[in-house]
């Protein structure tokens, strides 16, 4: 079953934060999909059996933190 994450980064200012985010979450087991929208620094990630704990961590690593 496809469930729907959102995260408030408010860090994010260009595409090339854009991509490091988009990149570090791909790659997180469960991941279908990744929208990243830079005017309400809002991240929205679908798929199955998605991890908090791992998508906040992935955020983390590409630099950003979560508010």
């Amino acid at each position: 079953m496809s469930q729907t994450m959102t995260y408030r980064v408010p860090g994010m200012s260009c595409e090339h934060c854009e991509r490091a985010v988009r990149a570090e979450i791909g790659s997180v087991t469960g991941v279908d999909e990744v929208a990243v929208d830079l005017d309400t620094k809002l991240v929205t990630v679908t798929g199955d059996g998605l991890d908090d704990v791992a998508l906040r961590a992935a955020i983390e690593e590409a630099g950003y933190e979560v508010a």
